[in-house]
Parts: C-alpha cells; structure tokens; sequence
C-alpha cells in the first residue's frame, strides 16, 4: 500500500516545508518538507537552501521510505489508518515506530487500542494537536471526511485533484443479424400446385 494523495497531502500540511535548513522544535536542523539527517537522504546541517523541486524529490524518497514499517506490521488497514500511521511513523521514527505500543497492538489485532496509543507520543506539547489530527485520521475514513493536519484546525487539508475516471469503452457492436432466406414466393405456388395435382391424379386412379 501506497501513501495516498490525500495523506500526503495531510503530512506535508503537518510537516510544512522550508527551503533553508532551520532547527525543529527539538533542536533537530531540518530542511523541505520535515527532512533530517536520520532520513538518510541528505546531511542537513546550517545555511544551506534547496529549491522546491529538490524538497519535492526529497520528501517523496522519505515517505517511500516511512511506509515500508507500517507495510512491514502484515496488518490489513484501510487507507486512511495507513496514511494516519505513515504520518506518526514520519515523525518518530521507522525505529520508534517499530517498537512502539501502535504496532505492538495493531499487531495483537487491538485496532481501537492502536488509536489511543497515537495519542501517547505527546512530547513536546506543540506536537500534541498534530498527535490528535493523526488520531482522528487514523478513525476517520475519507468518505465520512478528510482530514485535518491539526485537530485545532478550522478547516481539513485540501485535498488534491484526482484523476478523471477513464471514460467506459463504448459497448461491444452486436453481431450482425443472421439473414434468412425468404421462401420465394413462386417457389411456394408451384409446390402448393404440384402437391395439388398429385392427389387429383391419385383421386382419379
């Protein structure tokens, strides 16, 4: 399973994205779309700046690289619980993820007990309405409502243009009727007529 359009959407929304390298709330230097050191995919560290289509690429390679623990549980999930966890996993850690009390039910098959174990990663308390958004997301299915990147936000993250279904092929051409070859209509007098002279000539022998 893939992180969708929608909760990719939600994670860069909780995420934000700087294009010069800033300390996060942690102390941790960060740079595009919540990119560190400990992603592996670039060393972060003070002055640089990347351009937008270099913080895209990045952030890309990180979410593919976030998904594989939540794939890695072998626990069938809806996409909204996927991307709910991908979102936490982004934040914590592959690591913590792992080894967290979220996995260790969803695991035991405890959906409900997963969802509040969410809500356990509240340090620091900034982090703790981002904690609720990934909650809710993780209840909520896409139908009901999209989600929110913050519980406190007014409004849910606009969700992204989805591709047009494609048009439904055009039905199948029936088959072309099988003609039928009338009966010729003096082929029918002549054997009405035959028929007729057989039996006067038998009549009268």
């Amino acid at each position: 399973m893939d992180l969708s359009p929608i909760g990719r959407a939600a994670l860069k929304s909780r995420e934000g994205e700087v294009l010069t390298a800033y300390k996060d709330s942690v102390g941790v230097w960060t740079i595009g779309v919540g990119i560190t050191t400990a992603s592996g995919l670039i060393t972060v560290r003070q002055g640089p700046t990347i351009t937008a289509a270099t913080s895209d690429a990045l952030f890309t390679e990180a979410v593919k690289a976030y998904a594989k623990p939540v794939s890695a549980l072998g626990v069938k999930l809806e996409q909204h619980q996927f991307d709910a966890l991908v979102s936490l996993c982004f934040n914590i850690g592959p690591g913590a993820f792992a080894g967290s009390t979220v996995a260790k039910r969803l695991k035991a098959g405890d959906i409900a007990g997963a969802a509040e174990a969410i809500l356990m990663w509240n340090k620091p308390a900034a982090i703790i309405t981002r904690r609720q958004g990934e909650y809710d997301q993780f209840r909520t299915p896409y139908a009901k409502a999209a989600p929110k990147a913050r519980r406190s936000d007014k409004a849910p993250v606009k969700a992204p243009s989805f591709m047009a279904p494609e048009p439904a092929p055009p039905p199948a051409a029936l088959p072309a009727p099988v003609p039928v070859a009338p009966v010729a209509e003096s082929n029918a007098k002549t054997g009405f007529l035959s028929s007729w002279l057989a039996a006067l000539f038998r009549w009268v022998s």
